[in-house]
């Protein structure tokens, strides 16, 4: 146990690698161990992990109106309508095709990947009206948005850094001093859902997380009455 606590002791004071996420993996998987082999006494007295309290950067509702205006080009419209309107992660929004889209169902289908879990998110009435004007404008071949960039004329996804740079291009003409990320647009669909109605386990759901204890952060932005699952981009407009 002692040459535990020196390697643990070990982690903890070191600042990029391990990382914290490594520090705190291995706190789980020894308490995960003690308890399997019953071992709880030692189980408990492995050190805490103390969470991030940090709370979310979150736009309001006119601030989020005007970034959806901002945009010249309407692919870039939807890049940030589809970021906020779906909650969508960047790298899900990159991989995103055609085929995940229904339109008569007015869903999205969200694969999983790094071990999160296959999820269905509503699609706004107004995202499907631009999405089919820009897919009939545009005609991608596979994924709902494309690079502009592609090799030996292969079709290939929208990249995290087109991403960025959209936003970045966009969120100087909204008037506003937050620090504007495509992370923040995920954060703002969480906390205007919760404002909207939406239960924390049906939030939960739709941001696809793992555990309710990564929801629960959005509870100290907005604690409201439970309620259906929509877009709030329905909402948005009145």
């Amino acid at each position: 146990m002692e040459n535990i606590e020196a390697y643990l002791y070990h982690c903890q004071k070191l600042h990029k690698t391990p990382s914290e996420s490594f520090f705190k993996h291995t706190i789980f998987g020894l308490r995960a161990a003690y308890k399997v082999m019953g071992m709880e006494a030692k189980r408990v007295a492995l050190p805490q992990i103390k969470r991030d309290l940090k709370l979310p950067i979150v736009l309001s509702q006119e601030e989020m109106k005007r970034l959806l205006k901002a945009p010249k080009y309407l692919k870039h419209r939807l890049i940030i309508g589809m970021l906020y309107g779906c909650g969508l992660r960047s790298y899900e929004l990159c991989n995103l095709k055609l085929a995940d889209i229904d339109f008569d169902r007015r869903t999205v289908f969200v694969p999983k990947k790094k071990g999160k879990i296959d999820r269905y998110v509503p699609l706004s009435a107004y995202l499907v009206r631009g999405l089919k004007t820009y897919i009939n404008t545009e005609n991608p071949q596979c994924y709902l948005f494309n690079s502009q960039v592609t090799k030996d004329g292969e079709s290939r996804g929208l990249t995290t850094n087109g991403i960025r740079w959209v936003i970045k291009e966009n969120r100087s003409k909204i008037g506003s001093s937050k620090k504007i990320t495509a992370h923040t647009l995920r954060h703002t669909f969480a906390t205007h859902l919760l404002e909207y109605g939406v239960d924390i386990v049906s939030l939960k759901e739709l941001l696809g997380h793992a555990h309710i204890e990564m929801t629960l952060t959005y509870l100290h932005v907005a604690n409201l009455p439970s309620g259906s699952k929509f877009s709030p981009l329905d909402k948005l407009y009145g």
